[in-house]
């Protein structure tokens, strides 16, 4: 998925979302830091909400069954991913892609896995420890040849 795509499936679900919670919109609009009023109109598809928005809506609500079905289980990584394209990071460890991944290359030292909802990559060590993520398999395998 890309940016657009992840804002265009927030802002479809977004009043599912804020339903899922129970919350007015009075206090939906104050979770997100938004008026009332762009929360009225991002709800009726008048209005979208930006990345920052997004961001913030998909980490505050990560537990939300309807931004699961939308964006896939491991949605929070996936955005993660997406904001640092382009930004080099050090991760902590992960849990090792037991679910939601799928194993594309294993060096012994370094595994290159595939989420299977997003589809994105990522890059772990010997110990789990995220070292990449990114959308593009290129960029992922000649970070892989730097290191190996």
């Amino acid at each position: 998925m890309t940016k657009d795509e992840v804002i265009s499936a927030v802002n479809s679900k977004l009043k599912l979302v804020r339903t899922e919670y129970g919350l007015t919109q009075d206090k939906m609009a104050v979770i997100l830091g938004i008026s009332k009023k762009t929360l009225v109109e991002s709800e009726k598809g008048r209005r979208a909400l930006g990345w920052t928005e997004v961001v913030a809506l998909t980490a505050i609500f990560s537990g939300s069954t309807i931004l699961k079905d939308a964006l896939g289980e491991d949605f929070p990584e996936m955005v993660s991913a997406l904001a640092l394209i382009d930004v080099e990071v050090h991760y902590p460890s992960t849990m090792g892609g037991k679910i939601w991944w799928r194993e594309v290359k294993n060096t012994g030292d370094y595994k290159i896995q595939q989420n299977v909802i997003s589809s994105h990559y990522r890059i772990l060590d010997s110990q789990d420890r995220r070292l990449l993520s990114s959308f593009d398999l290129k960029e992922i395998e000649e970070y892989l040849d730097t290191i190996s």
